[in-house]
């Protein structure tokens, strides 16, 4: 009974030995022409590095969405991404560098620095961000006969912002949509945040009062503050999201006692695409092309 239980065991288990151990998924490798290239700034060395481009487009999905992501909102991020790319290397053609690779324009993360972070998983993971570039090679945003300004973040409030509320100017592709997905698939979509009353204080310069008096002074249509008097400061929202260190400048200012709650909606600035609202377009059957044309308007998608 035993030798007939053991060769039982021993047939089961021989499928998942072969599986697991002499088929093994083959990385994905990518054929670069030499003039294909960008040249990326390390924030934290300076350093400048010259990296074949649809790998750094790779480095930026690794950087800017999270791995488990559906397919169609990692390839809608490589088109945007690769769009603001290459409008940062038409715009710094006579500089240094194109682009760095932090939030001041596109996290990137480097192979190496992934295979350390991915370990054994490194090849199921970088394949899928690969197939991701690859199934989109070369497509970019055009609007009026021009690549765009891609511009993405993480979280909406509900809704997108019009372009001219956060960075001054109008632009026709970046206009309000809603975004109704981002407060379901988003685990940042609120945030509470408390500070001592002196440290609220300390933080924003101004000197210490008893009492706290906010009046909101302007805001966008989606209800993220423009402008904020502060015990007779004012500061846009901008500002006291950067100095106190929120996800956004949708907040709610409300004292107690010795404390200062406040209470945000949404991660990032607003334009563009929401990241987390194109995970849950793709989460509902759509298409990464159907995600950047809801976000960016009137855009068309073109092979360069």
């Amino acid at each position: 009974m035993k030798k007939i239980f053991f060769l039982f065991l021993i047939m089961l288990l021989i499928p998942y030995i072969i599986v697991h151990i002499f088929i093994r998924e083959d990385e994905i490798l990518f054929h670069f022409k030499e003039n294909n290239t960008i040249r990326i700034k390390r924030e934290k060395t300076g350093e400048i590095v010259v990296v074949p481009f649809e790998e750094y487009i790779v480095g930026v999905l690794a950087g800017e969405m999270p791995i488990n992501f559906q397919m169609e909102a990692l390839k809608a991020q490589a088109v945007a991404a690769r769009s603001y790319a290459l409008k940062k290397i038409e715009a710094n053609r006579t500089a240094e560098y194109d682009i760095v690779d932090s939030t001041v324009n596109q996290v990137y993360l480097d192979e190496e620095y992934l295979k350390n972070a991915w370990k054994n998983t490194y090849v199921e993971k970088i394949n899928k961000l690969r197939k991701a570039v690859l199934e989109t090679q070369g497509e970019v945003l055009i609007y009026d006969n021009k690549i765009i300004e891609a511009f993405f973040f993480s979280t909406s409030v509900g809704a997108t912002e019009n372009s001219e509320d956060i960075f001054s100017k109008p632009v026709d592709y970046l206009r309000s949509v809603a975004s109704l997905w981002d407060k379901d698939v988003s685990p940042v979509y609120t945030e509470k945040k408390t500070f001592s009353l002196k440290d609220f204080y300390q933080k924003l310069g101004l000197s210490y009062q008893e009492s706290l008096n906010v009046e909101t002074l302007e805001a966008t249509s989606t209800g993220r503050t423009k402008k904020v008097k502060i015990n007779g400061k004012t500061f846009t929202g901008s500002e006291v999201a950067s100095l106190l260190n929120l996800r956004s400048a949708f907040f709610t200012i409300k004292k107690s006692e010795n404390t200062v709650e406040i209470q945000t909606k949404g991660y990032g600035h607003g334009v563009g695409m929401s990241q987390y609202g194109a995970e849950g377009m793709a989460r509902n059957g759509y298409s990464y092309d159907e995600i950047l044309k809801y976000y960016y308007t009137g855009v068309e998608i073109k092979k360069i």
